[in-house]
């Protein structure tokens, strides 16, 4: 008889290897992995990694091209802004802002999505339409305007922002989370668990939410790209980061005037942002095919 906890582990050990295999079909998914992954270790060690500090100002070397152009210097790679600041620098020191504002709106807007969508679909009746009324109401209003409106109510700020875009991507965990909580109802081990006796709480948080996560991962990834693309908006429209902050949007707004006299001032900011934003794309489709069951290969 084999022991219960090594016949548990041996399952989750083959679960890892299916999924690894059909994310790993996906070349475009395991490069934006690995690039990914190299941008989270950027922002990890950006104290040591960085040439120069952030807000260290040259005034000596103000405007400075990139290293490999005419009047370019070495120790700055990217360039310097108007005030002589490494772009390097910034933009390294910028991805743990960036990244940051990813994550926060993730993780609030994931948690209060599931929560609210949990109840939703479980409870029905006038708490469902209630929710998905306030819901429908959210998803009327272009989310950036949304955004803004928050921003100029709570005050501008990185925290603000990130709250603001965390309320407009709400919504759509929501909608997903009740969606698969609906379809999961009429499961026969959702049954079988009411039948042992099984409380609410239990049902929704142990019984029916494991088996509802596959979709969620795969929302919250592509929500991870464009939040960060609407934190580097608000950041740009000066209702997000505020100077001398080295946020990715931030960076761009601080030398728009530059566009012409410096322009790698603005381009390699925007590089940073494009590039984060299609590699967790690319993660994001990768899991998409790893963990929905119709689009798996055999």
């Amino acid at each position: 008889m084999k022991n219960p906890t090594v016949v548990s582990k041996s399952l989750r050990v083959q679960q890892w290897r299916e999924f690894w295999f059909y994310f790993s079909a996906s070349k475009t998914a395991v490069a934006g992995l690995i690039f990914l992954i190299g941008v989270v270790l950027m922002a990890l060690f950006a104290d040591v990694i960085s040439p120069h500090e952030p807000a260290e100002q040259y005034r000596q070397f103000a405007k400075v091209p990139p290293a490999w152009k005419d009047g370019g210097q070495i120790q700055f790679l990217l360039g310097t802004d108007y005030a002589g600041r490494d772009m390097w620098s910034r933009i390294i020191h910028g991805s743990r802002l960036s990244l940051l504002a990813g994550c926060v709106v993730v993780v609030l807007s994931l948690s209060i999505g599931v929560l609210l969508g949990l109840v939703a679909g479980y409870r029905g009746g006038w708490l469902d339409s209630l929710i998905m009324r306030v819901m429908d109401t959210i998803m009327a209003v272009p989310g950036l305007l949304m955004a803004l409106v928050f921003v100029a109510i709570l005050g501008p700020g990185l925290l603000n922002a990130m709250v603001a875009i965390a309320i407009t991507y709400t919504p759509s965990f929501v909608r997903l989370t009740r969606a698969s909580t609906l379809t999961e109802l009429n499961r026969d081990y959702v049954t079988a668990s009411k039948m042992a006796g099984a409380r609410p709480m239990r049902l929704m948080f142990i019984s029916i939410l494991p088996n509802c996560m596959a979709p969620l991962i795969v929302q919250g990834t592509l929500s991870f790209s464009t939040a960060i693309l609407d934190t580097a908006a608000l950041g740009f429209l000066g209702m997000g980061a505020q100077a001398p902050m080295p946020e990715w949007g931030t960076l761009i707004a601080e030398n728009r005037d530059l566009m012409l006299s410096a322009p790698w001032t603005v381009t390699f900011p925007g590089i940073a942002i494009l590039l984060a934003v299609l590699a967790i794309n690319l993660v994001g489709d990768g899991l998409r095919d790893a963990l929905d069951p119709k689009l798996k290969r055999s």
